[in-house]
């Protein structure tokens, strides 16, 4: 029973952390604040964001109330998982897991939504949809870098491959890490 009560609170944090992590990526990339999804996740995060930065602004374009609610929520997660599972091991190094499991969460978010759009591109190739969309405003950060670099393959972009690589290898040191 304790494994899937865990299963089901790894999900719920992982969850929420994301929906703040969405928040904080959809500000830093300047993406469609118009679009249906954006919109969502601003309505959904709003209530705890909103006081919030009435003492922690942004900076520049970096929403630091969200990106402080997704740490805090990996923090609450970690250590109540620990609590459920081995509470004599419950110390100050959550505040270090809670910071890696933050990171995994986004690094998982952008892992998906690559496949997602290498996917969808293969699907249906010059389609419209707004959340696809909304993944692409909040890839190009990431992917812009990696395209300037490679080399012009025609229209094969081999950048995904690349960042995806990255990501594994980033996912590999933050296991270790927490």
């Amino acid at each position: 029973m304790t494994s899937t009560l865990v299963l089901v609170l790894r999900f719920v944090f992982d969850l929420l952390c994301l929906l703040f992590w969405a928040r904080f990526l959809l500000q830093a990339s300047k993406a469609d604040f118009y679009n249906p999804i954006s919109q969502a996740v601003v309505k959904a995060t709003d209530p705890i964001c909103k006081p919030l930065r009435l003492v922690l602004k942004s900076v520049g374009s970096f929403d630091v109330a969200s990106l402080f609610v997704a740490w805090l929520i990996a923090v609450l997660g970690v250590t109540t998982i620990t609590f459920l599972i081995a509470p004599e091991y419950l110390s100050t190094a959550v505040l270090v897991s809670g910071t890696v499991r933050a990171l995994i969460v986004l690094t998982q978010f952008y892992f998906f939504a690559i496949l997602i759009m290498v996917i969808a591109s293969f699907l249906a190739p010059g389609n419209y949809n707004p959340a696809l969309a909304l993944i692409q405003q909040l890839l190009e950060p990431i992917m812009a870098p990696i395209r300037r670099i490679m080399p012009s393959m025609g229209p094969l972009d081999l950048s995904p491959m690349v960042v995806i690589l990255i990501i594994i290898v980033v996912q590999n040191v933050l296991s270790q890490l927490g």
